[in-house]
Order: C-alpha cells, then sequence, then structure tokens
C-alpha cells in the first residue's frame, strides 16, 4: 500500500502513459515539421544507380549494422557478397566530381559531418572505387 498521499500503481501507470504519447505526439509532429524546417540539411548526391540496395530511410538508420554484418560473415565466414559490401557502396556513392565517398562533398563525410559521427572506416577501406568497378559504373 502507498504511503498516505503517495502516488498509486494507477496513478503511475496514468503518468508513464500520459509521457509515451507526448513523446509520441512530438515525433510525429518533428516528421511533419522535417519538410518545412529551418535547420540547413546536408547536400548529398544522389547515388549512380537507379535505387539503393535498400529502402532510403531504412539505410538512413541501419546501414551501419549491415555492414558490420556484412564484415562478419567475410572475415569470419570467409563468405564474400556484393550486396551490403562496402566497396559496393562506394562504388554506387562515389562523388561524380571527387570519385570519392569523403571530403566536404562526399557522400559519406556530409551525413556523418551532419550527424557528428565519427567516420572511421576508410582509415582502412579505400574511399574510392577500385578501377575496375570505377569502369562498370553507370
Amino acid at each position: 500500500m502507498p504511503p498516505e498521499g503517495g502516488p498509486t500503481w494507477a496513478g503511475l501507470l496514468t503518468r508513464l502513459l500520459t509521457i509515451a504519447a507526448t513523446a509520441l505526439s512530438a515525433g510525429a509532429i518533428a516528421a511533419d515539421m522535417a519538410a518545412v524546417t529551418r535547420v540547413p540539411l546536408p547536400s548529398i548526391e544522389a547515388g549512380a544507380g537507379e535505387r539503393c540496395v535498400e529502402d532510403t530511410a531504412f539505410m538512413r538508420r541501419n546501414h551501419m549494422e549491415l555492414l558490420k554484418h556484412q564484415r562478419d560473415r567475410t572475415v569470419h565466414d570467409g563468405i564474400r557478397t556484393v550486396r551490403h559490401s562496402l566497396a559496393n557502396c562506394v562504388t554506387c556513392h562515389a562523388s561524380r566530381k571527387t570519385g570519392r565517398v569523403t571530403g566536404s562533398d562526399g557522400f559519406c563525410a556530409g551525413c556523418h559531418s551532419y550527424a557528428g559521427v565519427a567516420l572511421d572506416c576508410f582509415e582502412c577501406h579505400a574511399d574510392k572505387p577500385a578501377p575496375a568497378m570505377a569502369a562498370a559504373k553507370p
């Protein structure tokens, strides 16, 4: 039994549900306002292919998990596929001007800089397509 004048379980549950509903409403409002925001968004060049290997919204949120999964399959299991490989991403998203995904105009660098997230892939991996892959790029 709660102390006299203290919150009840029903009262606490009501407060939590109110907070959750407010947060969901704020998220919906923020999503609606995204199109009319005054916050500058990163300028990102479209990829070279017809479409990305996954939906854009999915890739924005999950690309790192896909890359880590691909890395584990390649390094631990010896399975090399192209669909979610970093090399495939670089080939499609390299800047038409610089040929790289890094730098001020780079696809990866633009978003990572905007989000304040370290971009350390290219300390080891190439930030531009291999010559053979670049030649095949549409």
